[in-house]
C-alpha cells in the first residue's frame, strides 16, 4: 500500500487523461460494491476481501486497466485491443470504451473465478 490516496493520484494525472480516468474511477465506485479503493502497486486499485481485482494507471505511453479475473476477460470480446495478462492498454484516452469498462466491472463484481 502507499501513503498517497486516490485523490492525490488523480490530481497528478496529466490533464489530457484526467477526465477519462475520473470516469473510469466513477464506474469502479458504482459497479464494485463492497470493494475497497486504495493505492496498491502505485495505482488506484479495488480490493475485495483484501485481494486486488481491478486497477488502473496512467503510464508514460498509455493508460492501463487491470482486470484480474481471467474468466471476466475471457468472457468479453477484446479483439483489436492491446491486451496483456490481465491488462488492457490504451495509447489514447479517447479510445477507451466506457461501455466495455462498465461491463467488465459488472462481470468482476459478479465473478467468483480465480484472480490471476
Amino acid at each position: 500500500m502507499s501513503d498517497m490516496d486516490v485523490d492525490e493520484y488523480m490530481a497528478g494525472v496529466p490533464a489530457e487523461r484526467r477526465a477519462v480516468l475520473e470516469e473510469v474511477r466513477t464506474l469502479c465506485q458504482r459497479e464494485l460494491t463492497g470493494f475497497t479503493e486504495v493505492i496498491a502497486y502505485r495505482m488506484p486499485s479495488y480490493l475485495r476481501e483484501g485481494v486486488a481485482e481491478v486497477a488502473f494507471a496512467s503510464q508514460r505511453q498509455y493508460i492501463s486497466l487491470y482486470f484480474l479475473r481471467r474468466d471476466v476477460l475471457d468472457a468479453h470480446n477484446l479483439t483489436g485491443l492491446d491486451v496483456g495478462k490481465g491488462c488492457i492498454r490504451y495509447r489514447r484516452p479517447e479510445a477507451i470504451d466506457l461501455g466495455l469498462i462498465r461491463a467488465l466491472l459488472a462481470a468482476t463484481a459478479a465473478s467468483t473465478g480465480p484472480v490471476c
